[in-house]
């Protein structure tokens, strides 16, 4: 039997670009290119060194989230996944980590999965959490925050480590993982892998697909709220030091006066 293998994968507003709010104090998307979050690069790249390990596996990345979210899409089918699902719906405008693993939990099941791989947090918004909601969602074991990973005899297995120690963490079949930054490189898309991503299938759903209502996602629905936002002030210049022989005495009390040393 295949091992069934779904990464889930997040389209992010470009780091280096310059994010602001929307109206309504969600994060203006239109504003700013997109990408596949960094850290998901990690979580497809892992499943696919464990389909190329297995005798027979299929890998299928799942994303939620606007029409662009494609593109998050695309990026992992060229890395060498197999098929994609986009769940797309303008209801889920403003959902927040609840709702989103709610909606991923059922995209996968509708999909599914024998092993679910995520990344360890999304860039932009860092809670780390989704891994742990979504397998309790799903009611299957998870074993997030691996370094290293093997799947085998029905199991799933890794490392874990800590800032004063490492672990050995397992887990039997169906379960969730996440991977961190230190898992392995990502590997690159080549050009065949680009050309051929345009050929493999994306699904796109929508809510009534799910048998999800408006109020259980969106703002409506998110346990979370943001309240207010101010944007960053702009950096002010720096002082400089004419350097007239008293450059380093300058630079000590200009240090000290502000308690660095």
């Amino acid at each position: 039997m295949s091992l069934r293998i779904v990464v889930c994968v997040k389209y992010v507003p470009d780091a280096t670009g310059d994010r602001h709010f929307a109206e309504d104090l969600t994060t203006d998307r239109e504003a700013v290119d997109g990408l596949l979050s960094e850290l998901d690069e990690y979580a497809v790249e892992q499943a696919l060194r464990i389909a190329e390990e297995a005798d027979d596996a299929e890998v299928t990345v799942v994303t939620v989230g606007p029409e662009d979210a494609t593109d998050a899409l695309r990026k992992a089918l060229s890395m060498g996944a197999d098929k994609g699902v986009h769940v797309e719906d303008d209801d889920l405008h403003g959902t927040d980590v609840f709702g989103t693993s709610l909606v991923l939990a059922k995209a996968i099941e509708k999909t599914g999965y024998d092993l679910v791989v995520c990344g360890m947090a999304s860039t932009d918004g860092g809670m780390g959490v989704l891994p742990a909601i979504l397998a309790e969602r799903l009611g299957v074991p998870q074993v997030t925050l691996l370094t290293e990973l093997s799947v085998a005899d029905g199991k799933v297995s890794g490392r874990r480590d800590g800032d004063a120690a490492s672990e050995q963490v397992e887990a039997a079949l169906p379960a969730v993982i996440s991977v961190t930054d230190r898992s392995g490189e990502a590997r690159y898309p080549s050009f065949k892998g680009i050309m051929a991503a345009k050929k493999k299938p994306v699904e796109t759903l929508d809510l009534e697909d799910l048998d999800l209502e408006a109020e259980q996602v969106g703002l409506e629905g998110a346990y979370t709220k943001v309240l207010s936002a101010t944007e960053r002030p702009a950096r002010t210049a720096g002082e400089i030091v004419t350097d007239e022989g008293e450059g380093a005495k300058l630079l000590a009390a200009f240090l000290a006066e502000r308690k660095f040393i």
